[in-house]
Parts: structure tokens; sequence; C-alpha cells
């Protein structure tokens, strides 16, 4: 069930709304004088990482912007074709490097859609803890860089306190901080250990205040509200036809959420609302983030409530590799690691795509499978790619400050996005 964000009240910004987006619109055309081209990025800091735009300005006002990406492109894709399936989730670390575990769970469930897997109820709600960690995680940090970006420096210092808690968990989990590689298909490389219910706990325990004191900092703050409000304004019908996903298209008013539309994990079994926008503004899609967060601590305490036992992983006796105890002690079982170690599970063939909601919006993953350990192709639906597609359309109009507001209300990686 969607949750509409209701209208806050904030300082009068009357001044400010007079020069938003319709105006600035209607106004461009009539424009005249010698246009300048300037590059922002792609060392610039307010773009996220290695985002170059070309923008064409008459005076403080950007007449066209072209957004220049490919600087951390890394073939991904092609290096999935060359790898076994468990081989890769590694590099899905690398895409919302962010959100890796979500990632890593993203792409274990397409391959479990191909061989057709479900994984026991412990795998899923182990799963599902992943993922709200990872969306909360990776919501903290674009909510403190976007209030950075627009000049609230203390609600970066409480977001990454509440991040640097979250990599005490995942370490717990997963042995790892940041790139975690901790999903495998199948299932999970481990099961959680004994203390970290206790610890996730006390850590929502401590997030939720804390989460309180930054919607105090920014929501009614005047200078934040000022740099965010009729700033970057995205129509529902705008979102829907560049295919916009995420807090970006629930920011424009687009009931939409694959937990809800599309339940994977168990998710209709739990509790929760989607916040929805109601005027597609950069103010608007930081209010959904913030509300996303408070619903995923909802989900993260059904989830510890209901845990159930049993196994983590998918029960296959061909393509599951043997508990590590019978292969250092039988020789079958040790045939039997050797061969899908170096042979890889054994897929059929046939294709398949599955999307999964991330902090970024769907991400996606198609697979063509010929058979055998390897995929014959692999394309990756990133979110953060799609959303910036909307910079060229979006961006004229607007200052040139406003640009700032802007990229940090979209929120994207440009590991993601360049892939």
């Amino acid at each position: 069930m969607a949750s509409r964000i209701q209208e806050i009240e904030v300082p009068d910004t009357s001044a400010r709304a007079q020069a938003s987006l319709g105006s600035l619109q209607e106004t461009t055309h009539d424009l005249v004088g010698e246009k300048m081209t300037i590059n922002m990025g792609p060392s610039h800091p307010a773009t996220h990482g290695v985002l170059r735009i070309v923008l064409e300005l008459d005076g403080e006002i950007i007449t066209k912007s072209t957004p220049d990406l490919g600087y951390l492109h890394r073939g991904d894709e092609k290096i999935a074709e060359n790898m076994q399936y468990n081989q890769f989730v590694p590099y899905t670390d690398r895409l919302d490097y962010l959100a890796p575990l979500a990632n890593n769970v993203a792409y274990a469930l397409a391959v479990e859609k191909l061989m057709g897997w479900e994984l026991p109820p412990r795998g899923k709600a182990l799963r599902v803890i992943c993922c709200e960690i990872a969306r909360i995680s990776a919501h903290l940090l674009g909510l403190g860089a976007f209030a950075m970006d627009t000049g609230a420096l203390t609600v970066f210092m409480y977001t990454f306190t509440e991040r640097e808690k979250i990599y005490n968990l995942c370490e717990q989990l997963t042995g790892a901080r940041f790139t975690t590689s901790y999903t495998r298909v199948g299932g999970q490389i481990r099961d959680m250990p004994e203390t970290f219910i206790p610890q996730l706990r006390q850590f929502l325990k401590e997030f939720v205040p804390a989460l309180n004191e930054v919607d105090k900092l920014l929501t009614r703050n005047r200078i934040f509200v000022d740099r965010t409000r009729d700033v970057g304004v995205i129509t529902k019908e705008q979102a829907i036809g560049f295919g916009l996903s995420g807090p970006n298209l629930r920011g424009s008013g687009v009931d939409h959420d694959v937990r809800k539309k599309t339940p994977y994990l168990d998710y209709q079994n739990y509790d929760f609302d989607i916040p929805i926008g109601t005027t597609g503004d950069c103010y608007d899609r930081y209010l959904v983030r913030l509300e996303e967060m408070r619903q995923s601590v909802r989900i993260l305490e059904q989830v510890m409530d209901r845990m159930p036992d049993g196994p983590i992983n998918v029960v296959d006796g061909k393509n599951i590799l043997p508990p590590k105890q019978s292969v250092l002690m039988k020789m079958e079982e040790l045939i039997h690691h050797f061969i899908v170690v170096t042979q890889g599970i054994e897929a059929p063939p046939g294709e398949i795509y599955f999307g999964a909601e991330n902090p970024k919006g769907e991400l996606g993953f198609y697979i063509n499978s010929r058979g055998g350990g390897v995929p014959h192709r692999l394309k990756i639906r990133a979110p953060s790619f799609v959303n910036l597609s909307i910079l060229p359309s979006l961006l004229p109009g607007h200052m040139m400050s406003d640009v700032v507001a802007i990229l940090g209300s979209l929120d994207f990686v440009m590991g993601e996005c360049d892939r």
C-alpha cells in the first residue's frame, strides 16, 4: 500500500519559486547573447564520480546539456560472458558499490530464475536483511552527499556515522566491509552468526533517532528548501517516458516498486509502505529516500521477529558445493566439489530477465544461456544509467547552481552507470 508524503510546512519560498523551472523554460527561448560552453566534470566533486556534462550557457542559465559517460567503463557484461556464473559475483559488488549486498542478491536471483531454483525460507529472509541493510546504507550516503552539495555539512557527519555501524554489521555477516561478495548462486556463502541479530536490533534502535535528527536538520532548513523545492521538476509522464525507476520515479508520483508489483524473496509477506512524492522536484526525491529508510527499518524488524530455522541454500546434489567437512573426508564429495568449481553449475538453455528493487532503482539482469556453466550473453539494466538519460531534457532552463542540487537528488553511481 502506497503512502503519499504529506505536505510539510516550510519557510516561504515564493521568491525562489518565481525563478523555478516553469518560468525559466518559458524565457529561455527569448534569451540572446553569446553562449558559452563549459565542462562540468569529470573531476568535479558534485558530479559524484567521473561524470562529465557539457553545458551550454546563456549567462547563468543552461540552454543545452550533454552528458558524456564511459570514463569508468570496464566491460562487465563481456567479462560475465567469459566466466562461470559464481565467478561473476565479485564483479556485481563493483556496480552500485554503495550497495554490494543488494547487487549480489539481484544477480543470484536472476541465475536462480534460469535454473528454476527457489531458496528455502531462511535463505530468503537472510537475503531480505542484506537488501534492506544495503538500502539504508546507500540512501545514507546519497542523502549525506546531497546535503553536503547544498551546503549542509553536518548531515554528512550524521549519515556517515550510521554507515560505519552498518559496515561493522557487514563485516560480522560476510567477513568484508565494502565489497562483500557474500551471495552465491543457490544461497549464501555462510549463515549469520548468533550475535548478528542482537547487534542489528541495537543498530536499528540507535539509527531511528539519528535519522530523526537528520530530518530536523534538513526538512525545514531554509537554505536546503530554497535549493531543492521547485528545482529539477520531473513530471509523472517524463519519469515514465524516460524509464526512471526507484526513488526518482516514485518522487514524481508514480506508485511503482518491484517489491510490491512483482514480489520476490517473500516481500509480499512483509508490511511496509511505498512513499510517493507529489511534485517531482529535488525536495520530493529527498523526502522519498528519507521515508524509505524508515520503511526498511520496519521490514528488518519483521524479518528478525519471524526469522525461520533451517537451511539457507538450495538443495541440489549436482550443482551446489557439498559441505566442506565432507569434501575433506570423502572422495566422492571431493570429486563433486572439483567438478562444480572447475566447470560451474550446469545451467539449462534459455533466456530470462529478472529485476530487483535496488536503492538506485530497478537493477535487472538479462541472461541468454546455451547451456553449461557460462552465459552466452548477459546484459545489465543499470538504473543509474537510465536515470541519467533525463539530463538533456531536465537541465535546460535551470541555473548553473541548480545542477549540483539536481545531480545530488538523482543519486547515481558511475560504477553502475558505466559498468
